[in-house]
């Protein structure tokens, strides 16, 4: 073999001769699958810790994201992490981050993963959800006939908000799948609340117990939380307080009368958070079946194709 040939083979060019070698069908196969294999793990490599798609399947983002777009979201920015779930199934794995470009600010659409409603431990389901994050750890959350106020100063309005109902929802009358459990308010007058910070102290008590039952049965990833007579438990044993272990955020959707967001079931602690919604990169009416195609191409919304989401 001649030194060039040598070097190729070295450093994995093919040589002439193994060009010009009729390769047998078994090695065919080998390479199609060792091809198809290595596009793979390419695949799930940049969807880990690039960036990955996601499918707006509700109108709570409407109009800033409708129902059908479907978005490009930067996992960078936030710190990706190794594989949350098993794919296409709802068992969860033990994952781990890389350090985050930025930490999540108000004002970003955030993808995060739902964890849960208000009064259980953890939903049966893995799901993405897209919102506009409102609240950082530590803020006060107020909102006033629909007017969002952040720390007393009334916080900055999306381009797209929307609402549905012609008036808003009376002081005073309170809904009761409003979060905090208990609480007297509504979607359109709400609080104040405070966002929980990692090393907030929170005191305890049989009457406010159950505000916070749900938030410490999950930092425990187990049911923890019990009332005994006048005392409050945590595994076990009477406590009258207890010291957060993460950050939280409040997230909200643009379309105020149409969003299931954290009014109702309450904070994301930071370790759900998923990545930042970037761009639309395809956007069809999602109400023509896959059957009719040639009508659900038509649907094709082209002004919505390589829109950045603000």
């Amino acid at each position: 073999m001649s030194f060039k040939n040598a070097l190729k083979k070295f450093v994995g060019i093919k040589t002439e001769e193994e060009l010009k070698r009729v390769r047998t069908p078994k090695e065919k196969a080998r390479n199609f699958v060792e091809t198809l294999l290595f596009a793979f793990i390419g695949a799930m490599l940049i969807k880990t810790f690039l960036i990955e798609s996601s499918r707006i399947p509700t109108g709570s983002m409407e109009s800033t994201i409708l129902v059908g777009d479907f978005v490009l979201v930067n996992k960078i920015i936030y710190g990706s992490s190794t594989p949350r779930n098993i794919p296409f199934t709802n068992v969860a794995l033990p994952f781990w981050s890389l350090p985050s470009i930025r930490e999540p600010e108000r004002k970003d659409v955030v993808v995060f993963e739902y964890p849960g409603d208000r009064d259980e431990l953890e939903h049966p389901q893995i799901m993405s959800y897209v919102k506009r994050l409102i609240g950082l750890p530590g803020d006060v959350i107020e909102i006033k006939n629909r007017v969002a106020f952040v720390n007393g100063k009334e916080f900055w309005r999306p381009p797209h908000i929307q609402y549905l109902n012609d008036y808003p929802a009376p002081k005073g009358v309170p809904n009761p799948r409003i979060f905090p459990a208990g609480m007297p308010w509504n979607e359109d007058n709400y609080g104040p609340l405070k966002v929980p910070k990692k090393g907030d102290v929170i005191q305890l008590n049989p009457d406010n117990v159950q505000q916070w039952s749900t938030l410490i049965d999950r930092e425990y990833e187990r049911n923890v939380v019990t009332v005994s007579g006048d005392q409050v438990l945590i595994d076990g044993k009477p406590a009258n307080s207890y010291t957060l272990k993460k950050d939280y955020y409040f997230m909200m959707g643009d379309n105020r009368d149409n969003s299931l967001d954290s009014r109702f079931w309450g904070f994301v602690p930071r370790d759900k958070v998923v990545g930042q919604a970037l761009i639309i990169y395809w956007s069809w009416d999602p109400s023509i079946p896959f059957s009719d195609f040639f009508s659900l191409i038509g649907s094709v919304r082209l002004d919505r194709i390589a829109k950045l989401i603000h």
